[in-house]
Formats: C-alpha cells, structure tokens, sequence
C-alpha cells in the first residue's frame, strides 16, 4: 500500500477532531433547543425520556434559587491548555519536509507524529470519560502534565525517537482535554452561559491548529526545527500552569455531587443501551467515509488533473462547508423531529457523490459533491450523540465517548482499506460508494428499534 503522506494524515485527523469538537457544542444546544421546541412536535418517548422530561419539569417548578456565578477563568486557563494541545497535534505537519531531513527519515514517519493522537484517542476515549466524570479536576490535571510532560520530552534528544514517544505522551493526555468540555460547563458556568462557554472551548481547539501552521510559515527550514519544537513546549507548560492555578477554585456543588454517579455505572448504562448499541452501528460507517474522503482526496483526484494545491484547497471549503452544516442541520432536524430522516438524505448524497467521483472525476465534480457531502455528512456525527443525549441521560458523556470511538475506528478501518486502491481511484470511490450503502441498513435498524419500543419501555437490553 502507497505510504500516506503527512498531509493526508493530518486531513484525517482534522477530520476527525473537527467533528468531535462540533459535536460537543451541538449535543448541549440541542438539549437547550429540545426544551424551546417541545410544544412544536411531537414524539414518541421511551422510559428515558420520561425521566429526563420530569427532571426538567421539576427543576422548571422549583422555586428560584440564586444562580452560581460563572468562573470564566476556569475556561481561559481551559482554553489556552486546547490551544496547545492541538498545536501539539499538527506540530510538524506544516514542516513535513523539513522535519523529515532535520530526523533523518521519511515522510511517512513523520506522518506518525500527528497519527497517534487519532489513535490513542480511540483507545482512551471512554476511560478519559468515565475519569472525567468521577474526578473532574484530578483528571484536567493529569492531562495537562502529559500535555507539558510529552511536550518537553522531545527535546531530551534531537532525534525522531525522542519526538515521537514525547507525541505519544501527549496524545494520552489530549483525551482527558477535549472530553472536559461538558463538566467544566456545568461545573464552572451558570446555566445561560454554558452554550457560549462551550463554543469557546470548542474554538479553541481551531485555534490551536491555526497556531501551528502559523508558526510554520514563520520558521521555515530545517534548522528551526528544534526552535519549533522548543517553542509548543513552552506555550504547553505556560498553558497547563493557567489551568492548573485556575483550577483552585472548586466547581459547583450541583457537578460534585453528579460525579458520584459517574464511573463504571454510567459505562455499563449506557453499553447496556440498545439505542446506543445501534447508534454506533449507524455512526461507524458516514463519519468512516468523510475521514476516508478527507484522507486520501488529494491522490485520488491526481490521475483526473487536479493539482494538489486545488485538491487542498477543496478538502479546506469541504470542512468549512460541514462545520457550517453542523451548526445548521441538526437543530433544524431536531426541531422538526427528523433526525433519522436527514441522516438517510446524507448518508445517499454521499453515496451518489462517490459514484460521480468514480465516473467523472474533475475539479468541478470535486468541488461540488465533496462541499456537499462536508455539508450533509459531517452533521451526522452531531445528530447521532444527540439521539444518544435523547435515549441515554442517565449515561450522556459516556455514551457519546462510545459514539465518538465508534466513529473513530470507522475512519481508521475506512482509511486504510481505501488506501489499498488508491493509485485506482475508480475502484477506490466504488468500495466508498458500497460502504457507504451499508450505513442505510443499519439506520433502518434504529429506526425500527424506536417504532418498536413505545412509552413506557425501557431501552437496555
């Protein structure tokens, strides 16, 4: 198999991280937009939802309490740590070249130094979950040491070994960052403010990225890698010193007492959840196809005369158009009830835009079925933590870490079997065409499993 280029590893993985932190923002709004829009349709509940709905209404008619006050602090000292993280992760990506003379090896290698963030984040995305939720502040901590740890641990010796286990020590702290978003909100912010704290947060994770390409158009060359280097590590400690110092202030009372209720109980909840079982079925293969389309585009559309630079260019207007997507869609599904819908509407444009890029490969062809598909299918990871959000609320947070995992391994699996075909790129949007066909029957199945299960009936197996 052609070895990937760094560019395309990094696709993936800004693939992959863009949706979970889109996903993150749209699972709280959609909760808030559920309450506003609950008078204008509706839906069928199961035992869940009923639990959730009076919880609300309780809440609803208790008597005013005053609110705690926001720690905006909490979420600078947060958002610097993601600014770094993710800088961390794309570090060398806008260097490829430099960085694989300055190590003396290839450029696949170095290609690892962004892959296995992608990849310990599959394996530690439920544990970082369930340690977040019991331990909120020991866990940030613990991220933010590796982070700082893995950062400095490249520069023990100038050489590719020394940078990639300091890589891999800070990718298993990125898992206990990223998965804190939803208990700092509702652990350091009053109710009205969570949905702009989580955007915030969320933003930052862009930031980060920004950040290193940044300072890779600014110091270029091989020599400047070890400055380069240097450079993310310092900003990591600064930012892991902000976090720590901000976290002196103790969270809400309301967060303490949910975290004891966290743990291995809500894991075996929300495993134990057939809607939950299904929806990782339905997740695995749409997010699977846009991280494999994400990856290998700029080779697959070579052989048709698209240059590199326009291929780049496409797969950039293809993110815009699914974070874009992922702001719009799913609240509109969601308002109207037609969630399941607008995934089958997705999951077939992205189908029929692989058969075009299979036939009629070109520029325009590219242009037009790949924005499209960023705008259709990207929502989807969203949507499908939402309907979790909806049928698990005793286990939200770790059911969307089993959601986002499943995801994961999809693009991996995806990925690397596209990668067998990809000097054919015929056979190569044929295989993601028929891949994709197979998310229909599993949306089917979740679609029958909610018109079997009625009010009243319990979702668990």
């Amino acid at each position: 198999m052609p070895e990937l280029s760094t560019a395309q590893r990094r696709a993936r993985g800004a693939a992959v991280l863009g949706a979970g932190v889109v996903a993150t923002v749209m699972i709280r709004l959609s909760a808030r937009r559920r309450g506003e829009s609950h008078g204008r349709h509706t839906r069928s509940r199961t035992a869940n939802e009923n639990v959730r709905v009076a919880r609300v209404a309780a809440t609803t008619a208790a008597p005013s309490v005053e609110q705690p006050k926001s720690r905006w602090v909490v979420f600078l000292g947060y958002g610097l740590l993601a600014v770094a993280t993710q800088a961390l992760f794309v570090n060398y990506a806008p260097v490829t070249q430099d960085a694989a003379r300055h190590f003396g090896v290839s450029v696949g290698e170095i290609g690892w130094l962004s892959q296995v963030f992608p990849l310990i984040y599959v394996l530690l995305a439920v544990p970082a979950g369930i340690a977040l939720d019991r331990f909120l502040r020991p866990a940030l901590v613990i991220g933010a040491v590796l982070t700082a740890s893995g950062a400095f641990l490249r520069l023990v010796a100038d050489d590719f070994t020394w940078a990639f286990v300091g890589q891999v020590v800070a990718a298993v702290g990125q898992p206990f960052i990223l998965n804190a978003v939803p208990g700092l909100a509702a652990g350091y912010l009053a109710e009205r403010h969570r949905a702009t704290g989580i955007a915030a947060a969320s933003s930052a994770t862009f930031a980060g990225m920004v950040l290193s390409y940044l300072l890779g158009a600014f110091l270029p060359g091989e020599s400047q890698i070890r400055t380069l280097t240097l450079i993310t590590a310092l900003i990591a400690m600064d930012a892991g010193l902000c976090l720590i110092a901000a976290l002196r202030f103790p969270p809400h009372a309301n967060r303490e007492s949910a975290a004891a209720t966290g743990g291995l109980r809500a894991f075996r909840a929300a495993f134990g959840n057939r809607y939950v079982r299904r929806l990782c079925a339905v997740v695995a293969i749409p997010m699977g196809t846009f991280i494999a389309l994400a990856t290998f585009v700029q080779p697959l559309l070579a052989p048709a005369g698209v240059p590199e630079s326009t291929a780049g260019l496409i797969l950039a207007l293809t993110m815009i158009a699914g974070v874009i997507g992922c702001a719009v869609v799913p609240v509109w599904a969601d308002r109207r009830g037609r969630e399941i819908d607008v995934m089958g509407v997705a999951i077939a444009f992205t189908a029929v835009a692989c058969l075009h890029l299979a036939l009629i490969p070109s520029t325009l062809t590219a242009f037009l079925t790949l924005t499209g598909t960023g705008f259709v299918l990207l929502p989807a990871l969203p949507i499908v933590l939402s309907l979790s959000e909806r049928h698990a609320p005793e286990a939200e947070s770790t059911a969307a870490g089993l959601i986002w995992m499943a995801g994961n391994l999809g693009g991996v699996l995806l990925a690397t079997a596209v990668g067998l075909f990809v000097t054919r790129p015929a056979m190569a949007f044929t295989a993601l065409l028929t891949a994709t066909l197979l998310a229909l029957p599993a949306l089917h199945w979740f679609r029958k499993l909610e018109h079997q299960v009625g009010p009243g009936a319990v979702s668990s197996a």
